[in-house]
């Protein structure tokens, strides 16, 4: 099991030189320091501002951050923040200072009590393709807010001021689907859940941006294998 405590500085690795996974609660600010062993994060809650090496970066919910063995490195956080961290022996694929994508498969293994699984989602992680941060909860929360409106992708990637290329590989890293596939997905599963209530299917199709129940009953036999009236029923 994880164990939540509060941390001013990193721990060392266990004897041995095994891998070890915490949930560590950060706060204020370290002066610059260095260890033996490498460091893997990304927070759980919160942001956590580095500067490893002479470089600065961010981890956050969206990028993490590997730390090589023995590089100098210090960090600012408030009390809120909560890191996933990773110490791990020193190895070809830790040589290196990086920021990943946080995928969906390293959110899995958080839940699973296997510090080198843990570390071996991450090592696989994409990396970050833009500086410019995406944060998942924000674009849900305001394409949420607006799923009756037309979301291109251009208009979902000015929220963060990235190109719809980048913006296109960003969320595909984060999410797995391609943007227009991701707004499919979350406008289905409103209308499926509005249709469950007993809502008309002509208004679950204007609240989720379907242009008439028939383009709503088409999507939700294409993408679900499953018809309104069945939903109704359910």
């Amino acid at each position: 099991m994880l164990v939540s405590a509060p941390f001013l500085a990193p721990e060392p690795s266990e004897p041995g030189g095994g891998v070890r996974t915490s949930i560590r609660r950060y706060d204020g600010r370290h002066l610059s320091h260095s260890h033996g062993f490498a460091q893997v994060m990304f927070a759980l809650a919160g942001r956590m501002e580095l500067e490893v090496g002479g470089r600065t970066m961010v981890a956050d919910a969206s990028s993490g951050v590997v730390v090589p063995a023995g590089l100098e490195h210090g960090y600012f956080a408030n009390g809120e923040t909560r890191m996933l961290v990773v110490d791990a022996p020193e190895s070809a694929g830790l040589a290196r200072v990086r920021r990943f994508a946080v995928t969906m498969e390293c959110l899995r293994r958080v839940r699973a009590d296997d510090a080198a699984a843990q570390l071996e989602a991450m090592l696989g992680a994409p990396d970050v393709l833009a500086r410019r941060e995406l944060d998942l909860a924000r674009l849900e929360a305001a394409v949420d807010a607006a799923l009756h409106e037309s979301w291109p992708t251009a208009r979902m990637a000015a929220l963060f001021c990235l190109s719809v290329p980048r913006f296109h590989a960003r969320l595909q890293e984060l999410a797995g689907r391609a943007p227009q596939a991701w707004l499919r997905e979350r406008r289905l599963e409103l209308a499926a859940r509005l249709l469950r209530r007993g809502l008309p299917l002509e208004a679950a199709a204007a609240r989720t941006g379907y242009r008439s129940a028939s383009a709503l009953c088409f999507a939700l036999r294409r993408d679900r294998q499953v018809g309104a009236k069945a939903l109704r029923a359910g």
